[in-house]
């Protein structure tokens, strides 16, 4: 009886609760950043493909990134614009579980793709004569497909546990889309399993990566400090500064989300910061790499050029 009125059930995403006017106006800026965040991360990835001097590792993971960026913000962002410009704000039980195990698999995958940047960071600074041995394709394409395995197991190990619990309280998510937490807390059963498995994929996609991350940074702070002339420090810290500002959005957004205990305003927080997540750093990580990488501009350039002839 459970299961099937689990199944059954539709969920209603609350999302902000604010004026209709509002709300308009939050769908036209939202509707923006949304096109600009695929507009720039399609623009980052047709680069990659396009030009032979970004078929590096370090833009091998790039592409990948903006890939992850582009499902990310697909997979949330139209039902939450949807909701702002209509009343009925109802989600059917299967499109809400499959949009619970997409953006969970994708968000891991975005922290290990981050190690593996790291990694290669870490091996250009301090192994650069072993550089094109130590990250070969192979190496590469391993570290990549591992990403993405390890991030969909550990989602769909979340999201079965959350197929086992009757759903008979309240039908009403209160958030943008189909959060994991939100949903969670309408469940009518025992959630302790569900809330060790999300510790537990915490630390194995958040505080295990962002460990290796900062021993990967030391060594290479370490490396950095070792070189004599100040323009290879400023070229080894410009390889590096990309990268670090993007770890630091990433990592600290999400660990305030799923590893702060829970609090009288957690709800509305959480809220917040997953629009940061959905929206703003999808739309961030391409002006990042774009802005601050000559390489990519460089790219861009030769492209523009080839159009305009």
């Amino acid at each position: 009886m459970g299961e099937n009125r689990s199944w059954a059930t539709e969920f209603v995403l609350l999302g902000f609760q604010l004026s209709p006017e509002t709300e308009v106006l939050l769908f036209w800026v939202f509707s923006l950043l949304y096109t600009f965040s695929l507009l720039a991360n399609g623009m980052i990835f047709a680069l990659i493909c396009l030009d032979q001097r970004l078929h590096t590792p370090m833009y091998f993971f790039l592409s990948h990134l903006a890939i992850i960026d582009i499902s990310y913000a697909s997979n949330n962002v139209p039902k939450m614009l949807e909701n702002l410009v209509t009343q009925n704000r109802g989600i059917s039980f299967v499109p809400c579980i499959m949009q619970t195990l997409l953006y969970l698999g994708l968000a891991a995958t975005e922290c290990l793709i981050l190690v593996a940047m790291s990694y290669d960071r870490y091996v250009a600074i301090c192994h650069p004569l072993q550089y094109t041995v130590i990250m070969s394709w192979t190496v590469c394409t391993v570290l990549a497909t591992t990403s993405w395995l390890c991030a969909f197991v550990l989602a769909l190990i979340n999201v079965l546990l959350l197929l086992r619990l009757p759903f008979c309280r309240s039908r009403e998510v209160n958030h943008l889309f189909c959060e994991l937490l939100s949903v969670l807390r309408l469940a009518c059963a025992d959630t302790w399993l569900n809330k060790v498995a999300i510790f537990a994929a915490s630390i194995f996609v958040l505080v295990g990566p962002l460990c290796l991350m900062l021993v990967s940074y030391i060594h290479i702070l370490w490396a950095i400090l070792k070189i004599h002339s100040g323009e290879g420090r400023r070229k080894a810290f410009s390889t590096c500064s990309s990268h670090l500002c993007v770890v630091g959005l990433y990592f600290g957004i999400a660990m305030v989300v799923y590893m702060v205990p829970d609090s009288s305003q957690r709800e509305e927080k959480e809220k917040i910061l997953s629009l940061f997540h959905s929206l703003f750093n999808p739309m961030l990580n391409p002006l990042i790499y774009s802005l601050r990488n000559a390489q990519v501009k460089d790219a861009l350039c030769k492209v523009l050029q080839m159009r305009s002839r």
